[in-house]
């Protein structure tokens, strides 16, 4: 059978057209300037949520009055927050929250983007929480409680077991400085059992009591001062480093002796006027072990004064999310005895700033001018020279200016701890 030649034509040709792509649409380039917005104390930022029941709030409210939306947040924990859409004329609601369920796995940062094409910008926005809610069906007015697993039996702890599971727990997931922490709690936690305890006041039955020793123990605590020796014949040993710094310590504080390489570039800008104006001398001394040694010094300063910041209402909105290292932040905790209301107890805010001054004489040499330290603590300059008084100071004019100075042997002034008859 033969075919025409026309016919072979209008074939190939419907299929030439056949096989083409369709053409691709014309993208034009955007350019966008992008927007970030800080979250403000005093507005409610937005929430994200979704329904997996397939309830639609859209055609919801269309239809009707619409769905109201309130946020809760716990009085006592900031954190715990919940998001609840109540549609009108309905006996449900729909609850999610930030603290159980699907929210908990969430370990992201999630934020919300709104692109307005006129303006060619998009704003980008914190959502609240920090959690997608997973808004679920609830009937109200009747209390809910997540469902445990069927066949799952419930599990009392006392709180002897929790914490042996969470110490389990730590010691086979943490980190190896969490680990490190948790071991030397548990040496202090070992000592004050009363076993422990008991032991040692079999062994203290042979031990020979000194005065001398429980008058300096008594000052010591009178005083609320950093540990000193007594015997010491110069300065430098006079107050004893290594207790007012402890070893594990030493590693968390190079902050200052890594940012002094990037020279001009270094911002300082976040440390106390005292550390910044001795930024000059750190960079002058050759021996990196000492200049190393210093700048750990000043780091510790520089906590001291953010912690104390942090628990006092003085300066609690300057420094309330000024990371400190958490095993700084857990001595200074049980060092100072922080209240249950986060604040420092008069007493020992004087302990404090008595580690800070002494700190500082041993930046300056023991020579050192406090106007710059007294800022810092937002102290004026009659009570500092007090507490450098009870540190066993005395005080030096020079060129009009007065600096502490730490004379040996190291006495301290007396302390009238009887109270005086009235007449």
């Amino acid at each position: 059978m033969e075919h025409s030649p026309k016919s072979t034509k209008k074939a190939k040709h419907k299929k030439k057209v056949d096989t083409e792509p369709p053409p691709e649409p014309v993208r034009e380039p955007v350019k966008v300037k992008v927007e970030v917005v800080r979250s403000d104390p005093e507005k409610m930022p937005p929430f994200v949520g979704y329904f997996p029941s397939g309830f639609d709030p859209v055609k919801q409210s269309s239809g009707s009055a619409g769905a109201g939306i309130q946020v809760y947040r716990n009085q006592f924990m900031n954190k715990r927050t919940e998001l609840v859409v109540s549609p009108a004329d309905s006996s449900v609601e729909f609850v999610g929250t930030s603290y159980a369920g699907e929210a908990t796995g969430q370990r992201g940062m999630y934020a919300l983007g709104v692109f307005d094409k006129e303006s060619q910008t998009l704003k980008v926005v914190s959502i609240g929480a920090n959690k997608i809610f997973r808004l679920e069906p609830r009937v109200k007015g009747l209390e809910y409680k997540e469902p445990l697993p069927s066949g799952t039996p419930v599990e009392e702890m006392t709180q002897d077991e929790w914490t042996a599971k969470r110490r389990l727990t730590d010691a086979t997931f943490g980190t190896k400085r969490h680990i490190e922490m948790n071991l030397k709690f548990a040496e202090i936690r070992r000592d004050e059992e009363p076993e422990a305890k008991k032991n040692l006041d079999e062994k203290m039955k042979n031990v020979e009591v000194k005065e001398i020793a429980l008058a300096n123990t008594d000052a010591h605590i009178a005083r609320h001062i950093p540990p000193y020796d007594t015997s010491a014949t110069t300065p430098r040993e006079a107050y004893v480093l290594d207790k007012i710094i402890l070893s594990l310590e030493w590693n968390h504080l190079q902050d200052i002796y890594y940012l002094l390489p990037k020279g001009e570039e270094a911002d300082f800008s976040g440390y106390p006027t005292f550390i910044r104006n001795r930024i000059g001398k750190v960079k002058k001394i050759e021996d990196e072990s000492e200049k190393k040694k210093l700048c750990c010094i000043l780091s510790f300063i520089n906590y001291l004064v953010k912690f104390k910041d942090q628990h006092t209402m003085d300066g609690v909105s300057s420094s309330k999310n000024y990371k400190i290292p958490p095993i700084l932040n857990n001595r200074f905790s049980t060092l100072f005895e922080v209240s249950e209301t986060r604040r420092l107890p008069p007493e020992k805010i004087n302990l404090l700033v008595s580690y800070v001054l002494v700190l500082t004489l041993f930046t300056d040499e023991f020579h050192t001018d406090y106007k710059d330290i007294a800022k810092d603590l937002r102290m004026t300059i009659p009570p500092v020279r007090q507490l450098f008084e009870h540190l066993g100071c005395k005080f030096l004019k020079e060129k009009g200016i007065f600096h502490a100075t730490l004379p040996m042997p190291l006495t301290f002034p007396r302390i009238n701890s009887k109270r005086k008859k009235r007449n």
